[in-house]
């Protein structure tokens, strides 16, 4: 069998499990909306909406924690990238 391909059993009412370390990997929660497409026999079965709001929503928690705006988040990020450019490249950015 192939080592990325999983077997899930149709249970009662249409039910599938996806196995959890798929669920984790792809930070997956219950009632969340996926889309199936039928390709003649060949299903494929991904998760509806990207990650991008999820990982929105885990950066403003992070900031918020840290006690910072917006404002003085991005204040910084001018010298920060001075500073990686310096790292990678030597010299003035």
């Amino acid at each position: 069998m192939n080592p990325k391909a999983k077997t899930l059993t149709l249970r009662g009412r249409g039910t599938l499990t996806l196995p959890a370390e798929l669920r984790k990997r792809y930070r997956l929660e219950e009632g969340e909306p996926l889309t199936l497409l039928d390709l003649g026999g060949v299903f494929i079965l991904a998760p509806k909406l990207t990650l991008v709001p999820k990982l929105v929503g885990e950066l403003s928690r992070l900031r918020e924690e840290a006690g910072l705006s917006v404002d003085e988040l991005l204040e910084g990020q001018s010298e920060q990238r001075r500073k990686l450019y310096r790292e990678r490249y030597g010299g003035q950015a």
